[in-house]
Formats: structure tokens, sequence, C-alpha cells
């Protein structure tokens, strides 16, 4: 009678041991199914770049088409000193025949309507031109006109003369939030497009004690030439228009970046640019 128990017990054991088998390979197989980590309630983290990507290229290729370079025709500064035409005062303080040439400057810009031409830049880019060339990204240097100018806030809108153009959104400034990834494009030192990035550094932050503009800081390098050219936020909407930098040096020679850039705000920009669009659409 020993056998018979001993043999009754083995059959439930070897039952027991099939269930686990299959109870890990199921398990395994839903393991690999259902995503580690997810939760609903948790917000996705903003990431550096876009999913599956560890670079800005893929964004940069999308937006530096619709930034361009700009060239300023400007006054002579004989023109703008008569005492400059006499040879004779020229001679004496040792000041070159070259001050009789036009003085050629650069800057930035963004295409912001493709349909219409309309550029985006800053006033003081274009102030006191007596003309004005757009350089696009393909190789295309285009004439630009003004359609709208303001002063008080560093803005101008100018529109040449071209079709299909790429351009670039404005997004929500309002949004943005210290801390947030952005990356500017520009001309720094005439030196042709150029790609930095960096973070929002601060927000609403005057100028000067009783500015009364708000200014974005940011800490993406902007030199002298980057003025006029977007600010892009990590979406490719442009989120502020790079207009002014810290520096230690008093001369726009020598200024240079320090981790101190300011930007003007969309919110701003969409006022000038609304005024423009009125303007083209008559």
């Amino acid at each position: 009678m020993a056998e018979p128990r001993s043999a009754s017990r083995g059959i439930p054991f070897l039952l027991l041991l099939i269930l686990l088998l299959v109870a890990a390979v199921i398990g395994g197989v839903v393991a690999r199914l259902v995503p580690v980590g997810t939760t609903s309630d948790a917000a996705a983290p903003r990431a550096l770049a876009a999913p599956g990507e560890d670079s800005l290229s893929p964004l940069v290729k999308k937006t530096a088409p619709a930034v361009v370079n700009i060239a300023t025709l400007q006054q002579s500064p004989a023109e703008q000193n008569p005492l400059l035409q006499d040879p004779f005062f020229r001679r004496y303080f040792g000041i070159p025949d070259a001050a009789l040439q036009p003085a050629i400057a650069a800057g930035s810009g963004v295409i912001v309507d493709g349909k219409n031409g309309l550029v985006i830049t800053n006033f003081h880019v274009v102030r006191n031109a007596q003309a004005v060339e757009v350089g696009l990204k393909d190789g295309r240097k285009l004439p630009a006109d003004p359609v709208a100018l303001s002063p008080e806030l560093d803005l101008a809108v100018l529109r040449i003369n071209a079709k299909n153009l790429p351009a670039l959104e404005l997004g929500d400034s309002s949004k943005l939030q210290v801390g947030d990834y952005v990356v500017a494009i520009g001309n720094p030192f005439n030196l042709g497009q150029t790609v930095t990035s960096g973070i929002i550094s601060a927000l609403d932050r005057p100028l000067g004690r009783g500015d009364s503009r708000r200014f974005i800081q940011t800490d993406a390098p902007i030199n002298p030439g980057n003025s006029g050219g977007p600010l892009i936020d990590l979406d490719g909407k442009v989120i502020g228009i790079n207009s002014a930098l810290f520096s230690p040096s008093q001369s726009e020679a020598g200024a240079g970046n320090v981790g101190i850039g300011f930007a003007i705000s969309t919110d701003d920009v969409k006022k000038v640019l609304a005024a423009a669009e009125r303007r083209v659409s008559h």
C-alpha cells in the first residue's frame, strides 16, 4: 500500500511544476508588452530634443531657412558731419578719406509671413538706412522696404518681393518658464548664419532703471549681428526677437557674449506685425 500513496502524491507535484512554468512564460510576454514606468498622472518632462533624437539638428533644419541676414547701407560719416567733407579738416585730424564712403552694417531677421514676404527685425538694425537688403539662406539677395516701424519697441517689419518663402510661426511668449531650452539663429559679426543654444534665464527683465519694456533674458550666446534674429523654442516657434546683449565693453566693436542676452517677447512682436499686415492688405 506504500507505493500507491507515493504515486498519488507525485502527480500533483508534477502538475504544479508545469503550471509554474506556464505562468513564468505568460509573465515574460506580458512584461514585454507593457511599457516600464508609465504613469497616467505624471506630467511628461520637457525634452531637450524631439523624441528619439539626441541633437538639435532636426530643429535647426526646420527653422534655419526662415532666418535671414540683413545688410543696410548707412550714411557715410561725412554726410553725418559736414566738417568731414573738408579735406584740410580730415588731414589735420588724421581722418582717412574712407570716411567719405557709405557704411555697410549687418544684422539678422526672420520671415514670419511667407505669403506676403514680411520679415521681422530690430528697428536699430535699419535705422537711418539708405537701402536695406535681405539675404536668404538659399543665396538670394532681395531689396526690402519698411512696412511698419516701432522705435519704442525696437522692432521693424520689412517686406521683400518673393513668393512661397519659408516662414516661422510666432509662439506664445507668456507660456515661457525660466529654464526652458531655446535656440538663437543669426548673423554675428557678419560671419553668416550661426546657431547657438541655451535656456531662458529670466523673464520680464527691464534693460535699465525706468525702462518700461520687459525682455526675455537668455544665456544662448548672442553677439553683435544677432540683433533682429529669432529666439526659438523646441517646437520651432519664434518666442522672441534678439535685441540686446550685456557686455562689460563700452564699445560696440568690443562687445561680446558673456551669457546675458535680451530678446523682445512675441507678445510685443505680434502688435507690430498686426499693424504691418493691415497695411499690406489694403
